[in-house]
């Protein structure tokens, strides 16, 4: 362990009040949505859409909808639906939900995995693809979290259409959609999204609401007539569970992880404050001057999309980059400095002690990751504004930022 300006520093660990509302029963509340419906299920096989995203209690949910399609005499299956995702390969694409727990013999059902897809239609910015597995099966059953997107603004951003979109259009689909410029959007998913709900493949829509600690707190199961607006109105319900930082001036931000798991693009602009899409206007808060990140979470399988959002990271993270699939992934997105390369310093200890030494060790903030904010520390100088939100409580004074092996030692309880 080293001397010097890294070891006087010292941190108060902080615990941030979250909306915490998790929902009892998830299977029976999704047997209760999908019954409310009164679908007409056809007595076929109809597909189920998972993406690469680590949902909360996502094998629960997927395996629950296989079970009451089949209670009303269909055939589920297992769609990977994830655009560009793990290579852009069908097996990779499998094995990316089976990393989740969504194997074959835990949900009781098949996995179909394939890139290949069917034209079905054409907008502005070209043509419209669905899944050949989806386009084939008598219906879809569209399942995926609502939540703010990480590329741009408007009433739909990240949900079911998004997975509809590109998730099910593979990559082609995503090619299209990420041609148009970010402020174009979410005019783009609209066109688009209406494209594949008039192909009549859509069963249904089974959206997901998180809470403030990343728990499934609500299910709707929506008519696909009725996907386009309902997922408008269940985006501005997700901001009242929306976890952020409770700062927006900040020297310094360190993310211990980062990657898909979290967020799609590894860091969630809507947290960090910064989106990395050239000639984009960028949020306006949180203002933060230098970003360091640690590791990239195993989960994400070496996709790094979202690296150069950072300013540092340590050389094990580097080491865990799997260029290939971070660069199918940028690609398709289009949004190429989000993939490039930050300042790459040995270590934790390196890295911290470097920030600190050129740009100063106040107005810190450490936290595990964009998704999971209930456990943060800061620097002593931002204790007392700390100890006026309202949403805040400091749980440790003075805490001396230690290392082991290099490592920094915080302690960020259910990070992962």
């Amino acid at each position: 362990m080293s001397s010097g300006i890294v070891l006087s520093m010292k941190l108060c660990k902080v615990q941030q009040q979250l909306v915490a509302r998790p929902l009892v029963n998830v299977s029976e509340a999704v047997h209760q949505q999908l019954s409310s419906l009164q679908l007409s299920v056809p007595h076929g096989d109809v597909a189920i859409t998972v993406g690469s995203r680590g949902i909360s209690n996502l094998p629960l949910i997927i395996k629950a909808c296989g079970q009451w399609l089949r209670e009303h005499g269909a055939r589920p299956f297992i769609v990977p639906a994830m655009g560009s995702h793990n290579g852009a390969t069908a097996d990779g694409q499998q094995q990316m939900v089976e990393s989740l727990g969504v194997t074959e013999a835990a949900m009781g059902m098949p996995i179909r995995s394939s890139m290949e897809v069917v034209q079905i239609g054409e907008v502005r910015t070209g043509a419209v693809y669905m899944d050949r597995h989806c386009s084939e099966a008598a219906g879809v059953l569209v399942v995926n979290r609502v939540k703010l997107h990480t590329c741009f603004s408007g009433p739909i951003q990240s949900g079911l259409t998004k997975m509809m979109v590109v998730g099910m259009g593979k990559i082609r689909s995503a090619q299209t959609f990420h041609s148009a410029r970010a402020a174009a959007m979410k005019d783009m998913l609209l066109e688009m999204g209406q494209c594949v709900l008039d192909s009549g493949r859509i069963l249904a829509g089974l959206a997901i609401l998180e809470d403030g600690f990343d728990e499934t707190a609500e299910l709707h199961a929506i008519r696909p007539s009725e996907i386009l607006q309902r997922e408008q109105e269940l985006l501005e319900h997700h901001r009242s569970y929306f976890p952020r930082l409770p700062i927006d001036d900040l020297n310094v931000l360190i993310v211990d992880a980062i990657g898909k798991t979290y967020s799609g693009t590894g860091m969630d602009t809507n947290v960090i404050g910064r989106r990395g899409i050239a000639g984009f206007e960028d949020l306006a808060t949180p203002r933060i001057r230098t970003i360091g990140a640690l590791s990239l979470i195993p989960a994400s399988q070496g996709n790094a999309i979202g690296v150069g959002l950072a300013d540092f990271i340590t050389q094990r993270l580097r080491s865990d980059i799997n260029e290939h699939k971070t660069l199918i992934n940028t690609l398709t997105t289009g949004d190429m400095d989000r993939a490039k390369i930050p300042a790459t310093l040995a270590d934790d200890e390196t890295l911290i002690k470097t920030i600190a030494e050129r740009y100063g060790s106040h107005r810190w903030m450490f936290i595990p990751n964009t998704l999971h904010l209930e456990t943060l520390y800061v620097s002593e100088d931002l204790a007392s504004e700390i100890a006026a939100h309202p949403l805040c409580r400091i749980e440790e004074h003075s805490r001396p930022l230690t290392f082991n092996n290099g490592r920094q030692q915080l302690s960020f309880a259910d990070s992962d």
